[in-house]
Order: C-alpha cells, then structure tokens, then sequence
C-alpha cells in the first residue's frame, strides 16, 4: 500500500540533476525515489537534534559526532 505523499520543490545542482537521472536511466528506480532515501538519510544523521521519546535514565547529551555533522547555521546556508 502505498503511503500518501505531499509535493514540495527543491532545487539542485545541474550536476546533481545529471547524476540523479544517470542514476535513473541505469536502474529504473524513479529520481524522486532517490530524493526521498536521501532525505531520509539526513534524517537519521540529525537524529540527536530532532524531539524524541524521554527514557526514564539520563543519557547522556549527544552532539554532533565530527564537524561535519554539525546543523547548519544561516550563515551557512546560501541560496544558489
């Protein structure tokens, strides 16, 4: 069954848009397939910044693993 889905629009690199449909020529998965894995990918990479389920102990506070990690800031983030 398949679950409902909501439109939005991003924006990608040409390369990225030549890839992803590279990528879809050869395996026939749908390119919006490979955005929603990828996304989901994110997801769980920013697990720790996003509300969850309070465990009954003190775990302790995780932070970002390396550098990398780290959330974007504004700064950061340019349109483009």
């Amino acid at each position: 069954m398949s679950r409902k889905k909501i439109s939005t629009t991003v924006y990608i690199t040409p390369e990225q848009n030549d890839r992803l449909h590279l990528l879809h020529t050869r395996t026939q998965v749908p390119v919006a397939v490979y955005i929603r894995e990828g996304i989901d990918l994110v997801l769980k990479r920013y697990e720790h910044a996003l509300p969850g389920q309070m465990t009954l102990i003190d775990a302790p506070k995780r932070g970002p693993k390396k550098k990398d990690d780290a959330l974007p800031t504004d700064e950061s983030v340019k349109p483009g």
